[in-house]
């Protein structure tokens, strides 16, 4: 006769938190009667790695699980073994407790582990994070896919994280569950401010590196944005499968530049899967937990958002003291406005509700906040009644680097334009707008942004998500305007700078920017910043092949076409980051353009002296190939005030006075075109 397994349920009686252990009832069940039954939600599923029977043990440890309703349970024997578990960190997982409903139970603040992903670009971030979810069992086999956190289309077409994304994993080491909350962050220099939000809300950062390209710029500017938060970081080398991996010389790179110690340095394959349990260990081990604050009144920091259609603005947030429920008042301390949270819950990485959060943990709230100044990235959640004394530091705030104007090709589109930037800003806290005229195209934004590469991405998100079809101006920097009267004056745009009567001189921005390149594109690049009016500063060699070369240039020699000429001439070997220094005083001047006569302000740029007669004759010149010819002659000129520096001419459309000539002498001929000219 086969055995009969038996299922061993242990079931509190009484709701009492301070009777929970007085009353027990046991009793056992053959495993082939299938019943079920309802408890409150005060109970804790947990699965022992001790037992190797076929078993499923529900007890109470006074620890609550986020739920809304009773749960419902079903008594079906499994089979799990010692040592397997989720993350083969020793413990088990239950195969028949839902892997979703498992994420929403409750752990210790100490079992809480905050850390992000950075990298460069391409280093493998998001395919590590989308092996993190899948190890973890937080996505189904059947539902993954690559890029899983990257949900906007852009991102998928161009292959490259813009938005940071949240997820909620849970992680079994050494028979205790652990809750991994995981904020994949872009790569590119342009989102260097989702980056810095992410660090703010964790304890910990994975730095993933490219076994076969080693440290590039971008890596070493994060490093030290995480140095920054105070967080522990986890050196992870990606890509050892590849053949042209070399682990031993990006380790030393790795200590030699960043001063990080590589004697616990994780190999691994994000896309072979090789190392990822070695990572979540690490983790956990690793990553310093929270701090047990939930007793203090509430603090929520604000840390990324986004518009809802249906339910208003949707708030992703780090609760750091304190704890925040469903039904709760809550109010936003910058703003002052108050709601009730309607819904709270948690990011896995699919919203899920639960009834409350607490210190350490991250989720999302939604209230009903229709007006998007309401609630901004960087803002202080706390409890109506029980304000908190201070609010959280926040972020500093994003300077934009690169100005341009948008303006809807249909003017009546004018206010979905409005609505569409405030919408997107709250979403992209680095954008900045404010309104704009122009003669030539109406009402329009002037827009700030971090680099070329977030307005590009800005401007197709406009078009995609809220149906515009737009007009972009070329990119511009703010320059700074010192007026004899003593007055100071930022310009972004050439059109509003003071008279040169009016003005003592002009300051423009610089930036700082560190090259790494392989030895043998060291002469190409060199003249390329020093074309750009580069100020050479320092060069070191960081390994025996690879150089870091250091220049101070201007921001507006950057903004166009220097990133690509720099890939061009290093054949796609040599990264670039940069940081900005300041204002510097220089020779510049407004290049206006006349055409037949009349000065066309949106075509006006600010040039450096020296620049001024190339860019006049390039100009001309395009317009010249751009603009239809007329039936009288039309003057294309470039001038610096009243002095014309570059000039070309649009010549008429000259009648064929031949046409009704069909033979005949050709004096007569000559006659007609001699009289025309």
């Amino acid at each position: 006769m086969a055995a009969t397994n038996i299922c061993r349920l242990t079931i509190p009686l009484s709701v009492n938190t301070q009777q929970q252990n007085s009353q027990i009832h046991t009793k056992n069940f053959s495993s082939s009667s299938s019943f079920s039954f309802s408890c409150k939600p005060t109970s804790f599923l947990h699965s022992s790695s001790s037992i190797t029977t076929s078993s499923t043990t529900l007890f109470s440890e006074g620890r609550k699980r986020h739920d809304n309703g009773l749960i419902v349970c079903k008594a079906v024997t499994t089979t799990t073994a010692a040592g397997a578990g989720a993350g083969g960190g020793g413990g088990t997982q239950s195969k028949d407790i839902d892997a979703g409903q498992d994420r929403l139970l409750k752990v210790p603040i100490s079992n809480i582990r905050n850390f992000s992903i950075i990298a460069h670009i391409d280093h493998g971030k998001s395919t590590l994070a989308d092996k993190l979810l899948q190890v973890t069992g937080t996505v189904p086999k059947r539902e993954m896919k690559e890029q899983f956190l990257d949900n906007m289309d852009l991102e998928r077409e161009r292959g490259i994280t813009i938005k940071l994304q949240a997820a909620r994993m849970r992680y079994v080491f050494e028979n205790e569950a652990y809750c991994l909350n995981l904020i994949d962050t872009p790569g590119h220099v342009d989102f260097s401010y989702e980056v810095s939000r992410s660090l703010a809300a964790c304890e910990g950062a994975l730095l993933v590196v490219d076994a076969s390209q080693g440290v590039e710029a971008q890596t070493l500017a994060n490093v030290y944005l995480a140095m920054e938060n105070n967080l522990e970081i986890i050196v992870v080398l990606n890509k050892i499968d590849l053949p042209g991996a070399e682990p031993d010389r990006v380790s030393q790179e790795i200590e030699e530049l960043l001063g990080l110690d590589c004697t616990d340095v994780i190999h691994c394959s994000a896309k072979e899967g090789i190392g990822i349990n070695e990572i979540l260990d690490a983790i956990v081990k690793k990553v310093p937990p929270p701090p047990e604050t939930a007793e203090k009144p509430l603090r929520a920091l604000i840390f990324d958002s986004y518009y809802d259609s249906y339910r208003g603005v949707i708030v992703y947030f780090r609760v750091i003291d304190g704890t925040i429920r469903k039904g709760d008042r809550v109010q936003f301390m910058a703003s002052g406005k108050d709601y009730y949270a309607d819904e709270i819950g948690v990011l896995s990485p699919k919203q899920l509700q639960v009834d409350e959060l607490y210190a350490g943990e991250v989720g999302y709230l939604s209230a009903s906040i229709r007006s998007v100044a309401d609630a901004r990235v960087g803002d202080t959640i706390t409890q109506y009644g029980k304000k908190a004394a201070n609010s959280l530091p926040g972020y500093k705030e994003a300077t934009p680097m690169v100005f341009c104007g948008l303006f809807p090709v249909d003017a009546d589109q004018f206010p979905e334009l409005r609505d569409a930037l405030e919408k997107l800003q709250l979403n992209d806290a680095a954008l900045k707008f404010e309104p704009e005229t122009s003669s030539a195209m109406g009402f329009g934004f002037r827009c700030g942004f971090l680099g070329l590469l977030h307005m590009e991405i800005v401007q197709e998100r406009l078009e995609r998500e809220y149906n515009l079809n737009l007009i972009t101006t070329a990119p511009s920097v703010v320059y700074r305007v010192n007026c004899l009267n003593g007055d100071s004056v930022e310009c972004s745009n050439p059109s509003a700078l003071p008279d040169p009567g009016k003005r003592k001189s002009l300051e423009e921005p610089y930036v700082k920017i560190e090259l790494l390149t392989p030895k043998e594109y060291i002469g190409s690049l060199m003249e390329l910043t020093q074309d750009r009016r580069g100020e050479f500063k320092e060069m070191k060699y960081v390994t025996e092949n690879r150089a870091s070369i250091i220049y101070e240039l201007p921001l507006a020699e950057m903004v166009g076409d220097f990133f690509d000429q720099l890939k061009s001439r290093s054949k796609g070997y040599a990264s670039m980051e940069y940081s900005f220094v300041g204002y510097r005083e220089s020779e510049l001047v407004k290049l206006d353009i006349l055409i037949n006569g009349e000065r066309v302000d949106p075509l006006a740029t600010i040039v450096h002296k020296d620049k001024a007669y190339a860019v006049g004759r390039a100009l001309t010149q395009k317009l010249k190939e751009l603009i239809p010819r007329q039936m009288f002659k039309v003057p294309i000129q470039a001038s610096i005030g009243a002095k014309v520096i570059a000039s070309e001419a649009l010549s008429a459309i000259r009648k064929d006075v031949l046409a009704k000539c069909y033979g005949g002498d050709i004096t007569r001929k000559k006659k007609l075109l001699k009289k025309q000219v």
